[in-house]
């Protein structure tokens, strides 16, 4: 289990993030769940008098209560079937999540070679978090960079720059629709989206849904073998400071994870990801979280230990 960290702002996630350089482009027992079904807001933990303790996710209530937030888990065993659905149909904001899969969108929607077409903007598209964006003002930068800079720095400008390649939020969320996604929506561009503010439909998606999208990006057959590796890589080398606080650090040493993190307003924060233990099928691993207040403290522990939860009781 994952010690609880101290608090920190967004901008001080964001500003580690900036430091880095570009490289290259408990045991819970039984697996029955009880998903929930509404897209609620409120913090009441889902409930049940019929429900066991494992339907119940106890150890997920405590997380809830321990952390002050709301938790949504949705994971999957990929080799057993086994899953986990806690608060898995409620809306979160997804944040930065949508990083990997406007990547897969562009590699979905163009041939390999589009990778070496260079985008051109302006110091006007800049973001705060727009650390590799910056240095490349000047000379513009390859879809390929961008989607190095998106995915694995999470470079707010990089993501909005491949959006707009691709078409813009509108045509984005219909990319969602083609996988089968009927939850997710995409209505404005970063830094908006971060605002996550609670009952706001926009810019959500659910656990179950985000982390089905990223299991058919990256398991299934919604990009062609050569793109999905090229996606993976970039997923697994995931280089912010947020990502080795959250789910990585909740799954065993030797795991091999592939993550996008996201992180808002209300303490949201959220990590998508597939992880894959030695010689054993992958777990799809979907955690997302808020708070009640704005400027509320970011808890890394809460997905970490809600990740651990989920290797105790699925792996």
């Amino acid at each position: 289990m994952t010690s609880r960290q101290p608090a920190i702002t967004r901008r001080a996630l964001l500003g580690v993030a900036a430091l880095v350089p570009l490289a290259g482009c408990t045991k819970g027992g039984g697996t029955a769940t009880r998903p929930s079904t509404a897209a609620r807001t409120s913090p009441a933990a889902p409930s049940s008098s019929a429900a066991t303790a494992d339907e119940r996710h106890d150890r997920l209530v405590e997380l809830e209560r321990r952390f002050d937030a709301r938790l949504g888990v949705y994971a999957l065993a990929t080799g057993t079937g086994a899953t986990i659905a806690y608060r898995a149909d409620e809306r979160f904001a997804f944040c930065s999540t949508f990083k990997g899969l406007a990547a897969a969108a562009v590699l979905h929607d163009k041939p390999m070679t589009h990778l070496d077409t260079v985008v051109r903007y302006t110091e006007a598209d800049l973001m705060k978090s727009a650390a590799i964006t910056r240095r490349h003002v000047a000379t513009g930068m390859t879809i390929r960079d961008l989607c190095d800079a998106a995915v694995r720095y999470s470079d707010g400008t990089a993501g909005n720059l491949l959006l707009r390649d691709f078409g813009g939020p509108a045509r984005f969320t219909a990319y969602l629709r083609g996988l089968g996604d009927t939850v997710t929506r995409m209505d404005r561009i970063e830094p908006t989206i971060t605002e996550a503010t609670p009952g706001d439909p926009r810019d959500t998606s659910s656990p179950r849904a985000i982390g089905t999208d990223y299991q058919k990006i990256l398991l299934g057959d919604a990009l062609p073998a050569e793109k999905r590796a090229f996606l993976r890589d970039l997923l697994e080398r995931n280089a912010t400071a947020a990502g080795a606080q959250r789910i990585r650090a909740g799954v065993p040493k030797g795991w091999t994870v592939a993550d996008k993190t996201g992180t808002g307003d209300y303490g949201t924060l959220n990590d998508i990801a597939v992880a894959w233990p030695p010689n054993a099928a992958p777990l799809v691993i979907s955690v997302m979280s808020s708070k009640a207040t704005r400027d509320a403290r970011y808890d890394q522990a809460l997905l970490a230990e809600a990740a651990a939860y989920v290797v105790s009781t699925i792996a």
